[in-house]
């Protein structure tokens, strides 16, 4: 379950970067699988989009916490991003919307986890 790997990351300290962006990783690589099959495999559809939207609530989760150590603004646009992933993920099953904003928003969250800049516009 990806919650139980972000709750890993948090534990694991010093890795939990790494953590975080291995379970960002197999969630990009499950929805980039739900895409080439497209809603031909709604099953597969599916589960993607309930890998993602777990592993993004339990981000969402984590930044709720009076513990967290992040700045409240990022805490709260992170939450904005998990309510949007999930509010998204159904459009994609009931609305046949494209996924791929799903995997570009992972991609960012990813680049940030691995220290890499965003490109300018």
């Amino acid at each position: 379950m990806p919650h139980e790997a972000y709750t890993r990351a948090q534990r694991a300290g010093g890795n939990a970067r790494d953590a975080e962006y291995q379970a960002f990783v197999k969630a990009t690589r499950g929805l980039m699988a739900a895409a080439g099959t497209g809603h031909e495999d709604l099953k597969a559809m599916v589960d993607a989009l309930h890998f993602n939207r777990s592993l993004w609530g339990a981000l969402a989760n984590d930044c709720a916490r009076d513990e967290n150590g992040l700045p409240e603004e990022t805490r709260a646009r992170i939450i904005a991003l998990s309510r949007w992933v999930s509010s998204y993920s159904s459009d994609v099953v009931r609305k046949r919307e494209s996924v791929d904003p799903l995997i570009d928003i992972n991609r960012i969250i990813m680049d940030g986890l691995a220290g890499k800049q965003p490109s300018p516009a």
